[in-house]
């Protein structure tokens, strides 16, 4: 046991997701057995149709090039003309119906103009040029009509119900991660959170929400709101109660959350709104809802506290997209990080007068998203900002592939897909998965101490906890059984537990997976049972 003790003590201080390799390195150690990593979170599943029509886009867009003027054979082109060119995509789509995705590209430029009431001819022009990618994004922070149908779509999933068009600024990202670092960033470069500040963190939480404050740059001083596992994850009042302290500027959190799985429940959202009407109209809130589309009835902060909260929104795990770098941060019109920086000491000000002056002149109406997406090219370079336009149109069209989906059937697949997977790993297991209506099931966290617990009783629970560190026993698990899991600890978690991810591999994987556990739990057992027989007295 001692080889395993010192191999975990090596890797204590890394994140999971590097202590990750290390895991896989020892769970693919036999020929004799199949590697199967449940660490990761990127999704076996992904959204076709909106993918065949990006192609089919492609297709026409290079003939719509090669309309503008052409030296075949050669192979150069122009930039596409919006004169006629609805009817000669109508013409397109009508001649290429029978392909798979064409029909999609005909049904999309229908609701853009019938039930989004934007421009088809406008729309056409900017998938064209954009597919093309023969143009810098303009505007840099994101192409104008497709803001506004990646606007509808985010509505739709994170707000709820009717909010007027227009309301919510959208910035395109290159995912979620990069989301964070430019938020981090502009939050200090503009002196909305400076170094000794408070931040306060849901906890557990994806690890970088806990690292990147900690980094010499940022010096930020943590608090943690910590979930209860014993009320299904949600945050008790008293942990939101902490927020009330004025020296907290910003409050991250993961909804539905990373490791737990679970979505913040009504009593929550409404304790965190009323806290912040009524006592801290001046808090930040980041909140990151990439989980949210796999929720029943989800509804972000982003929709109960407004003006107080940036949304980072990631397309990566909903649509399978994880390689295609896919993400927004928004924000709502009327901001409090633009009354913050209003309120900005006059040497501030000046300060950073100096910063953005040569992107226009009256520096002091510059908003916080736009400084975003100069600061995500160290001003500068701001007129070279944005996502590059393929991947912006990539994102319309998967929104648009959501939002024409009246009856939700993509939603409802992919829901019943982890919930089977999730139930596989259980029977096997030999327990039952909490019965939960706000968990999401895209992970679920396997508590050591409770899972011993529940297979053996109390003693044997304490004899596990007693025994063996949670990495410890994920160094076991991997070296044993080749499976690889990752560290509750490195997400915040209080108790020893391990995340298991149930969008990555298939449903009988999982079903091998509890059954390798529950193998794993009865070798344990008897050799609990042993040592307990020794330290009985004999007769």
């Amino acid at each position: 046991m001692s080889e395993v003790q010192d191999d975990y003590a090596q890797y204590a201080k890394l994140s999971p997701f590097e202590l990750k390799d290390e895991l896989i390195k020892l769970a693919s150690g036999s020929e004799n057995r199949l590697m199967l990593n449940a660490g990761r979170g990127n999704p076996n599943f992904l959204a076709t149709l909106p993918r065949r029509a990006f192609f089919r886009l492609g297709l026409f867009a290079t003939s719509e090039a090669e309309l503008s003027y052409s030296y075949m054979p050669h192979g150069v082109g122009g930039l596409p003309q919006i004169d006629g060119i609805e009817a000669r995509f109508e013409r397109y789509t009508a001649e290429h119906r029978d392909q798979p995705g064409v029909l999609f590209l005909a049904k999309s430029l229908s609701y853009v103009r019938d039930q989004l009431g934007l421009s088809a001819s406008a729309f056409l022009h900017e998938m064209v040029e954009g597919i093309l990618g023969a143009n810098y994004p303009v505007p840099p922070r994101m192409l104008k009509i497709s803001e506004q149908v990646v606007s509808h779509y985010i509505v739709k999933e994170m707000i709820g119900g009717y909010v007027p068009a227009g309301s919510v600024d959208l910035f395109a990202v290159e995912g979620g991660t990069a989301a964070m670092t430019y938020i981090f960033h502009s939050l200090q470069q503009n002196g909305l959170v400076k170094r000794g500040d408070k931040v306060a963190i849901g906890m557990p939480a994806f690890t970088p929400y806990i690292e990147i404050p900690e980094l010499e740059e940022f010096g930020l001083e943590q608090v943690h709101i910590h979930a209860d596992p014993q009320a299904n994850w949600q945050y008790p009042d008293s942990e939101l109660d902490k927020l009330r302290d004025p020296t907290i500027k910003i409050f991250f959190c993961i909804n539905p959350s990373n490791p737990a799985s679970v979505k913040m429940d009504d009593c929550s959202l409404a304790t965190v709104a009323r806290l912040v009407a009524e006592t801290r109209p001046d808090l930040f809130i980041l909140t990151d809802d990439v989980y949210g589309t796999f929720a029943d009835d989800f509804r972000s902060l982003f929709a109960t506290c407004p003006r107080n909260t940036l949304l980072v929104y990631s397309f990566s795990k909903y649509f399978g997209a994880t390689g295609w770098r896919l993400g927004v941060i928004g924000a709502h019109k009327d901001s409090i990080f633009d009354q913050a920086l209003a309120e900005l000491p006059e040497a501030t000000k000046a300060s950073l007068d100096r910063r953005y002056g040569s992107l226009l002149p009256d520096v002091r109406g510059l908003k916080f998203l736009d400084r975003l997406v100069a600061d995500s090219r160290t001003v500068a370079l701001n007129h070279t900002a944005g996502l590059s336009t393929p991947q912006q149109v990539q994102m319309v069209l998967f929104a648009l592939f959501a939002l024409m989906d009246e009856s939700d059937g993509y939603k409802t697949e992919l829901k019943k897909l982890v919930r089977r997977r999730e139930a596989a790993l259980y029977r096997e297991l030999g327990v039952a998965p909490e019965n939960d209506p706000n968990a999401v099931d895209y992970y679920t966290l396997l508590d050591l101490e409770d899972l011993a617990r529940k297979l053996h009783g109390d003693a044997f629970a304490t004899w596990v906890k007693a025994k063996f560190s949670s990495g410890d026993l994920l160094f076991r698990i991997a070296r044993e059984t080749g499976i690889v899991l990752l560290p509750g600890k490195g997400f915040g978690t209080q108790q020893p537990a391990a995340r298991v991810s149930l969008a990555n591999l298939n449903e009988y994987e999982y079903a091998n997976i509890g059954r390798s556990l529950r193998a794993m739990a009865e070798q344990y057992f008897a050799e609990f049972e042993g040592e307990e027989g020794c330290a009985q007295p004999k007769p």
